[in-house]
């Protein structure tokens, strides 16, 4: 029986593989279906035509032209990788030549994945037997793909692959964390006797949990607590150093630490950038409680020396007769109770970088000549020594007081303090600054509740319209003050409300009263009068609202805004 055209056209298109035909004149006689698909032909464009008459035929042509017996390469095409497999068509002679087309870009991908996992196991296998770490690997049945040589060499097994993890490992939870997909760290595991400290960590590929591996932390427990003993001390030593850096040499903050957006306190900020720009002594001003010693940080931290000690001295602190000898230090022997080896002084420590002299103003007359005198000379001499050393020292004073009327009364040396005041910073105080009140109590809500440990959510509007209507005479520091008691008072309310503030704040002073010479029945009207109009301006203008609240008839309300020709809302 002969197999006829159509019958052989059906086999020839049943096939996945593409198949072209030329003939001796390189004439295109055979084609099937996929071939057509592969390179994008049309039948009737390319039959019984030469294979090099269109541009893809030519880049074909190599592919399908052979005088060999039998040839096999590979070609890429369309990001598809084919297998070209092409052989002489014979009739006596050759008439011609066939390939055919196999894709084989899956198996391509795949050989190089294998490659690829083989090349990382290798690498895995080496770091696992090297390292001398306790590991193990397991499939998501539980039978182990891989095991360390230091684990097999302590369990006592030569090939470990291919068993189920809990006929090798003596107390293992490894395949019940595949089954929980819950890891497990720090555990307690005994084996052969032997206490250990084990972590256990599921394999997870697209959301499936495929294996999982198990780790010795610690092949004795008392190696986990002796560990635990030495970072304990290392914490606490760590701790003392960066305290001791922290309190003697170093400024603790920066521009970023001072809070408020305000247009004064913006000002002197940007003053403050451009003083620490330079060397010159700097001289900072304000009313105690305002942040002087702050700014004296942040222009430390701003300026070229920030790497260097940042020495802070309060002359209003140390008695007169030993601010000498803290200043510039003392030698051995200079005086009863002098320390052994002598003493360095503020100046020689803060060598290189800056000097904080706070509370300047209440520093001796007798004092200040000697300060002057390091000033101008840039050196300093020991109580009790015979020789000078040399200083680079940038000084910051911060007063409270008036130097300029100090000057004038002859309570201060002018030439002092034309000396230290070469770049001044005038702090403005805290009722100044009305509009920077509100994120100054929430800064500083956020640092007390976190040192006492007790949640607050924030303030209460009312509240902060008192915090910003007081005239705060402490400034930030009072501020400060206010808040800690206010959080100290919270009960189960995590808002800080008017009740917690102090009477000072939430009473308006008597004394703005009776200041203003008036008799008791009219600070009587005053203050009712203020009452209505907060009350009305809170309730947006109702009347009947505000007469309830102030527990008087509608018609009472209305004689009273008449009597005080109260505005209404």
């Amino acid at each position: 029986m002969r197999i006829g055209e159509e019958s052989f056209d059906v086999i020839l298109n049943s096939t996945t593989n593409g198949i072209i035909g030329i003939d001796s004149d390189d004439v295109i006689y055979l084609i099937n279906d996929r071939a057509l698909g592969i390179f994008g032909f049309k039948r009737e464009e390319i039959m019984e035509k030469n294979i090099n008459s269109f541009e893809i035929g030519r880049k074909l042509y190599p592919l399908i032209k052979t005088s060999k017996n039998h040839v096999e390469l590979k070609y890429e095409f369309n990001s598809r990788i084919y297998s070209v497999s092409k052989q002489p068509v014979m009739y006596g002679e050759k008439i011609g030549s066939v390939a055919i087309f196999n894709d084989i870009t899956d198996r391509e991908e795949l050989s190089k994945r294998v490659k690829k996992d083989e090349v990382y196991i290798d690498i895995l296998n080496t770091i696992m037997d090297t390292a001398n770490d306790w590991n193990v690997v397991i499939d998501s049945k539980g039978y182990i793909t891989m095991m360390s040589k230091g684990y097999r060499e302590f369990i006592g097994i030569e090939d470990a692959i291919g068993k189920h993890v809990t006929e090798v490992i003596e107390n293992t939870r490894l395949h019940q964390v595949v089954k929980t997909g819950i890891k497990e760290i720090g555990d307690v595991q005994e084996i052969k006797g032997n206490r250990m400290v084990a972590m256990r960590i599921p394999v997870k590929r697209d959301g499936k949990i495929v294996g999982a591996v198990g780790k010795v932390m610690f092949k004795d427990i008392g190696d986990f607590f002796t560990l635990g003993k030495k970072l304990k001390n290392l914490e606490k030593e760590i701790e003392y150093y960066k305290s001791k850096l922290n309190n003697d040499k170093l400024a603790k903050y920066s521009l970023e630490d001072i809070v408020g957006n305000g247009e004064k306190i913006s000002l002197v900020k940007s003053m403050t950038l451009k003083a620490a720009r330079t060397d010159s002594s700097v001289l900072i001003t304000g009313e105690s409680g305002t942040g002087k010693e702050l700014f004296a940080h942040a222009i430390h931290n701003s300026s070229k020396r920030r790497l260097a000690p940042f020495i802070k001295i309060n002359c209003a602190a140390i008695p007169s007769e030993l601010l000498e000898s803290e200043l510039f230090g003392y030698e051995e022997g200079a005086f009863t109770g002098a320390k052994k080896g002598g003493k360095e002084g503020k100046f020689a420590l803060a060598n290189g970088g800056t000097i904080l002299l706070d509370e300047i103003g209440d520093m001796p007359l007798n004092m200040q000549a000697k300060l002057l005198r390091v000033i101008q000379e840039k050196e300093v001499e020991k109580i009790g020594g015979s020789k000078t050393t040399n200083i680079d020292v940038r000084i910051i004073a911060s007063t409270n007081k008036n130097l300029e009327e100090m000057v004038k009364k002859g309570e201060y040396r002018e030439d002092l303090y034309y000396r230290l005041n070469v770049i001044r910073l005038e702090l403005p105080p805290l009722r100044d600054r009305q509009d920077d009140i509100e994120e100054l109590a929430n800064a500083l809500r956020k640092k007390i509740s976190d040192r006492l440990g007790i949640y607050v959510e924030g303030f209460d509007p009312d509240t902060i319209d008192l915090l910003k209507n007081y005239s705060w005479p402490g400034n930030i520091r009072e501020l400060e003050n206010v808040i800690e008691r206010a959080i100290n008072l919270l009960d189960t309310d995590l808002t800080i409300r008017p009740s917690h503030m102090p009477s000072r704040i939430t009473n308006k002073s008597i004394k703005s009263y009776y200041s203003k010479d008036l008799q008791l029945k009219n600070i009587i009207e005053e203050v009712e009068k203020e009452v209505i109009e907060k009350c009305l301006k809170d309730n947006h203008g109702n009347k009947n609202k505000t007469a309830k609240i102030l527990g008087i008839s509608r018609p009472g309300l209305y004689m009273k805004i008449d009597k005080y020709n109260i505005v209404s809302v």
